[in-house]
């Protein structure tokens, strides 16, 4: 070595320890440190290094490790109070990744060896115990929530029950579990359908439940029951399966409902449809219900206009309330059949004294005329036109006196501002010339119907003949009526004249009022020395 390289070498190495060893890939190892790879005797330099400046590399206590691991443990801990599954998740990586970056910083820049083990080990732990702890949450939630969901069904199913609302009351016990409490409910649900003739419904309810369990109370009888029933009213109409009885699984019966009513019996048939005897069960009052089963006596094209006639009914009606009126309580629809409920009267209709031989005596014609006259006055002054004034319309009490003009079936509101035209829908033997015409009518052609009654009540004949609806239609128009005198001879002449006058051709001809015409038969009954007693009765005058 030249004496300038020598020189060289001892300012370089001056002072220091020197290691001397082979760094020939080929023939020595690398070995892998924090640092990266490095031989053997790079390895045992840099040891002595950091000996001799005295930053050695030392194992960290147990106390170190502990507080790194239960700090990782409190931030991941921290993380479970996120409900976001992903969001917790990131969380998670987060705190791993920090406990790692902070233990590698402590080893290169303060030479402190922190094993990781036991963090990562009871970090991973930790995870996989609050991720079971949340399923257990999350299952004992839905198990919560769907218990919750099943009372609320329930709950509101009751609700529409008790508002009528069947259907939907149906759809929220459907959605509960299929359980014993469910089924009480739908069991009772299926006998509102029963009660309200929905038998294919009510089938559907007790076949919801014999599908879990077949041996439930009576279901496969109710199943049975309601096919045949359903039958029947394809078969024979709505109306007739209004007295079918429902028999209960303790041998009680109940009636059928028709709305809020509870269906009694037939009582007979209207101008409408079946009229049933029934009960109020809210104010325990006894009704009478017409019905009409429109669908099935209509076609598509004119169930409308006959459903808004049929409500027009109970509106008109509805508004009005005169002794002499039968009163109209409600009006709804029911599945398939259009109610009215009315006041339930006492007596018959006057069709049982229209034939010769079962005339009422004059002077009680006389008196139930006057009271129709004071109730058609009262219509007609609110604006109401019955339109089919006939003797079955008009019931009698015998035991009172009292008379009830019933079925406004075809009444129309007037209206003094509009014009119209109206159609053929009376009686032809009680209607009016310009009803036959097809004219606009008022409260005069109710008067003369009331003059064809009184004449017919009398002798038991009517003022016009004919051998079809269109002879007679076209001798009411055109012919005179046949003098009540030729068919009673012994009529008193001053009621022979207040009933032809009722029954003139044009109307202004005839009396303009109910009340006018009351007012000449009160004339007549006292010039026939007859007066009212004390209980509305007629009776002969004293000499």
């Amino acid at each position: 070595m030249d004496p300038d390289e020598q020189e060289e070498w001892e300012a370089v190495f001056a002072d220091k320890i020197v290691l001397v060893g082979d760094t020939w890939e080929v023939t020595h190892d690398k070995f892998t440190t924090p640092m990266g790879q490095a031989y053997g005797v790079e390895i045992i330099a840099n040891t002595i290094s950091t000996l001799m400046n005295g930053a050695p590399l030392r194992p960290a206590g147990t106390g170190v490790e502990s507080a790194a691991t239960l700090g990782v443990l409190v931030l991941l801990l921290v993380t479970g109070v996120i409900r976001s599954f992903a969001l917790r998740g990131m969380a998670t990586l987060v705190v791993m990744s920090l406990y790692v970056a902070a233990l590698t910083a402590a080893y290169i820049y303060g030479g402190l060896v922190v094993s990781m083990t036991y963090g990562l080990l009871a970090g991973f732990v930790c995870v996989i115990l609050m991720s079971i702890r949340q399923y257990l949450l999350s299952e004992q939630m839905q198990v919560v929530s769907a218990a919750d969901s099943a009372e609320s069904n329930r709950m509101l199913g009751l609700a529409y029950q008790g508002q009528g609302q069947l259907d939907a009351a149906f759809e929220k016990f459907r959605r509960s579990p299929r359980e014993e409490a469910t089924f009480e409910l739908v069991y009772s649900l299926g006998l509102d359908y029963e009660r309200k003739r929905q038998y294919n419904k009510a089938q559907a309810s007790y076949e919801f439940i014999a599908e879990t369990n077949a041996d439930f109370r009576d279901v496969e009888k109710r199943i049975t029951r309601c096919e045949s029933l359903e039958d029947a009213v394809m078969m024979g109409g709505a109306t007739g399966m209004l007295g079918a009885t429902i028999v209960n699984e303790d041998g009680s019966v109940e009636k059928p409902m028709l709305g809020r009513y509870q269906v009694e019996k037939e009582l007979g048939k209207g101008a409408m449809g079946i009229v049933y005897l029934g009960k109020d069960p809210k104010i325990n009052r006894d009704v009478a219900i017409k019905t009409m089963a429109l669908a099935q006596e209509f076609g598509d094209d004119e169930l409308k206009e006959v459903t808004e006639r049929f409500f027009r009914e109970a509106e008109s009606a509805g508004r009005l309330n005169h002794a002499n009126i039968v009163a109209i309580y409600d009006a709804g629809e029911d599945n398939d059949l259009a109610y009215i409920a009315m006041e339930l009267l006492k007596g018959y209709d006057l069709d049982a004294h229209i034939k010769e031989d079962d005339l009422l005596p004059v002077e009680k014609v006389i008196q139930i005329v006057i009271q129709c006259a004071k109730g058609l006055d009262y219509a007609h002054s609110q604006k109401v036109v019955h339109r089919d004034i006939k003797p079955s319309n008009i019931m009698y009490d015998p035991d009172t006196g009292d008379v009830k003009i019933t079925d406004f079936g075809i009444a129309r509101i007037t209206d003094s501002s509009k014009t119209r035209t109206g159609t053929v829908l009376g009686t032809p033997n009680y209607m009016s010339p310009e009803q036959c015409m097809g004219k606009k009518v008022d409260g005069r052609a109710d008067l003369f119907s009331l003059g064809v009654v009184i004449y017919q009540l009398l002798s038991g004949s009517l003022p016009f003949k004919g051998d079809s609806m269109a002879t007679l239609m076209y001798s009411i128009v055109n012919d005179k009526p046949i003098d009540i005198k030729a068919v009673k001879p012994d009529i008193n002449p001053a009621l022979r004249k207040v009933i032809h006058n009722a029954i003139g051709k044009k109307p202004e001809k005839r009396y303009q009022s109910g009340k006018q015409l009351a007012a000449h038969l009160q004339v007549c009954l006292e010039r026939m020395g007859i007066k009212p007693n004390s209980d509305g009765e007629p009776e002969a005058a004293a000499e």
